[in-house]
């Protein structure tokens, strides 16, 4: 951990006093011992109320406020940091289960970050306290000493004693003073620096996000994004069955009826005849369109038959041949299939539109529980995941699953993307 106020003092220890640092350093310290002591106080009062009633149990309620009382006091700090630290602090904390008071309170309760912020909140109120108060009547004096020629002259004729029994009435007389108050200024802005540091490197020890923090955070975020997909995957089979058993039927009956309706008129001069023709041709063309973007959506073959039974449609469907080689011994989690497909259906998609391939191989096998896809083409190559948002997406989805995603391609071709998502995950 390095301590910005400090790695001042040691590399321009006498450019330190001529800089900003000391007022800052100053502001830091002073407002730290009133921010300190009022803690210490409401601390002291809570602390008080909740075991005075801790017997008829609304005492628990205030002692178990009183345990995060250092989450606020810490988050404070964090922002009064910057006073003196240029790089912030990053929040311990994770995130909440749910919304309320109570799931908070049984979320902080259970943080390691927690217990550390109400220790860092008790050293403020005795310890920086009371260093804090020291320093502040020494800045004070030594502000006091170095403005008495000024204040000797603003109350005469009165009279200022700097040594008991020794009044002064001069402002010339008062000179050695001012001496005094800025030999007293130059030794607060090195102790207002070492103090200001020592409390820093508090600070980073008990209130940053440590490794331990940082890990559950990862795993929080990673286990959010997978449940973000659990649930989009739902909701894209629930649109896919609706379109199929909803819209998609209704237009085959649409298009039945038309076609029932041509047969009857068939045979009669009727101006209806060309139109109804025409209407079924629309209806087909639709029903086209509406089965084509179901199986975009989530292809029913692969709920049903699984994945090598959907890259095999997907290939019949493709403009550039593909050879399908998928073997597998059983059936993959249907996060693993889908992945696996969408990612299939991505690798195609761009070699037939950029990559020039005449040809593409698609092989698949389960190798120590994980998913190995090798999807090649023979096209130019050249192909650059930064480029679009495509093949970074795919990595991104693979990587939820804690899976890779492998692109090579070599100027001149071939192009391949190899995928490894573990069947556990």
């Amino acid at each position: 951990m390095t301590v910005a106020v400090w790695e001042a003092m040691r590399r321009r220890p006498l450019r330190f006093v001529l800089s900003t640092w000391p007022p800052r350093c100053w502001a830091f310290l002073v407002s730290g011992t009133v921010v300190g002591f009022v803690a210490l106080l409401l601390f002291a009062a809570l602390l008080v109320v909740g075991v005075g009633l801790s017997a008829v149990g609304v005492g628990l309620l205030v002692l178990m406020a009183a345990a995060v009382f250092g989450v606020p006091v810490a988050a404070l700090e964090r922002r009064r940091l910057r006073l003196v630290e240029p790089e912030a602090l990053l929040d311990p904390h994770g995130s909440l289960p749910g919304t309320g008071a109570r799931p908070w309170l049984r979320t902080r309760l259970r943080e390691r970050a927690t217990w550390r912020e109400l220790g860092y909140t008790l050293a403020l109120g005795v310890v920086f306290t009371a260093t804090g108060i020291g320093f502040t009547a020494l800045l004070g004096l030594s502000v006091l000493l170095t403005a008495t020629p000024v204040i000797v002259w603003a109350i005469a004729p009165d009279t200022v004693m700097l040594v008991p029994g020794q009044p002064i009435s001069d402002p010339v007389a008062a000179l050695p003073g001012s001496a005094a108050g800025l030999l007293g200024l130059l030794v607060s802005a090195y102790a207002g620096g070492l103090l200001a540091g020592a409390q820093v490197w508090v600070a980073q020890s008990l209130l940053s996000a440590r490794d331990e923090d940082l890990g559950t955070r990862v795993i929080e975020l990673t286990r959010s994004r997978a449940r973000l997909i659990d649930a989009f995957e739902a909701e894209r089979r629930r649109i896919e069955r609706d379109l199929h058993d909803g819209a998609q039927q209704r237009l085959v009956a649409l298009s039945m009826t038309l076609g029932l309706a041509e047969l009857e008129l068939r045979g009669q001069d009727s101006p209806a005849t060309p139109l109804i023709a025409r209407a079924r041709g629309e209806a087909r063309h639709a029903l086209d369109q509406l089965r084509s973007l179901v199986r975009g959506i989530h292809p029913q073959v692969l709920t049903d038959h699984g994945l090598p039974a959907a890259v095999a449609e997907l290939a019949l469907r493709n403009p550039i041949p593909v050879t399908v080689d998928i073997d597998l011994p059983h059936r993959l989690p249907s996060a693993v299939e889908t992945t696996a497909y969408f990612t299939v259906t991505e690798a195609l998609t761009n070699a037939s539109k950029h990559s020039g391939a005449d040809e593409v191989a698609v092989v698949g096998r389960l190798r120590g529980g994980k998913l190995v896809l090798l999807i090649t083409d023979n096209g130019h190559g050249g192909a650059d995941p930064a480029a679009g948002a495509g093949l970074q997406g795919l990595a991104d989805r693979v990587a939820v699953l804690k899976g890779t995603l492998v692109v090579t391609s070599p100027a001149g071709g071939p192009t391949r993307l190899r995928v490894e998502v573990p069947c556990s995950a």
